[in-house]
């Protein structure tokens, strides 16, 4: 215990006692609102802070998670050991000519609006994206034909020993929900993406078609984690998965969605184990059902 409040009190000296929370449920920091409880949940306010962090997981070798705004992640029921780092008071957004300076907090979707505001098109796509600018970068996030690799200029981020990195474009060899920061562990700081001029009713136009469409088809009135499974090359998960008769099905309180079979809501105070068992079900059916293995977007970490 004694190690425990050490770690607590170094913390605390980098970023603050209000920025450190200790056994503190992750549930409150999903957005499919389940999730154990964190030994550590670390809130850094400048990117000094996270650095400080990275440096001092390193030194006192302990286990370190890096949390975005919590969506598409699953957190199971026995929660996170060590140090978690949540970019929440990161994110501000700048505009520097057709540019967007962004911090890895900043929700890609608010990227979107601040691009509007200023009559920039190229994020339109990123409207009804809930995940956060880092996590973004991370897995490429894209929808509705358009991608992050399309408008990133460069990233600035810390890499897993506490070395700042810049990587351009074309060093962070996005592919289809991939990245170099999923392969290097890095942690997105900052983002640059690179825009052009465009008529600001074009855009607001195109964004409310977007938004319409995603939220006429998703269940945005319970919780997820979002896309659960990749796009099966040469099918659509949620086809298979409809066509495999599981709407409507789950344990305990998870369920496949009835509106959207891509979808597995936290319907009734799910636990992670009831999400885990539900998205194995899926997998197994679709597969005895259409031989597709469908493989997860969403990220399943933490203790059983």
């Amino acid at each position: 215990m004694q190690g425990q409040y050490d770690i607590y009190k170094k913390l605390v000296n980098i970023c603050g006692e209000e920025n450190v929370l200790m056994d503190e449920p992750m549930k409150d920091h999903t957005l499919v609102k389940i999730g154990g409880k964190a030994d550590y949940l670390v809130i850094p306010k400048t990117y000094d802070q996270v650095v400080e962090v990275i440096r001092l997981k390193e030194e006192l070798n302990v286990p370190f998670t890096l949390l975005g705004n919590g969506s598409n992640v699953l957190i199971q029921d026995g929660g996170l050991r060590g140090i978690v780092l949540q970019f929440s008071q990161l994110t501000e957004i700048n505009v520097e000519g057709t540019r967007l300076i962004t911090q890895g907090g900043a929700h890609i979707k608010d990227a979107s609006r601040v691009a509007l505001s200023h009559g920039l098109t190229g994020l339109e796509f990123a409207c009804g994206i809930p995940g956060s600018i880092g996590g973004a970068v991370f897995m490429n996030a894209g929808a509705y034909g358009g991608e992050v690799k399309d408008v990133i200029d460069h990233v600035k981020v810390v890499s897993p020993t506490g070395e700042l990195r810049t990587y351009t474009n074309e060093q962070l060899k996005l592919g289809y929900r991939t990245s170099l920061i999923s392969e290097t562990k890095d942690i997105v700081l900052e983002t640059v993406f690179q825009l052009a001029e465009g008529d600001p009713a074009l855009i607001k136009e195109k964004m409310d078609d977007l938004t319409f469409k995603r939220e006429s088809k998703q269940p945005l009135e319970y919780p997820s984690v979002g896309s659960v499974f990749k796009r099966p090359p040469g099918y659509f998960a949620g086809k298979l998965i409809q066509d495999s008769g599981l709407q409507g099905k789950g344990v305990g309180g998870a369920e496949v969605s009835t509106k959207h079979a891509g979808f597995i809501i936290n319907k009734n105070n799910a636990t992670a184990s009831d999400y885990v068992a539900t998205i194995r079900m899926v997998q197994e059916k679709v597969k005895a059902t259409f031989g597709v293995d469908l493989e997860l977007e969403v990220k399943i970490i933490g203790e059983k």
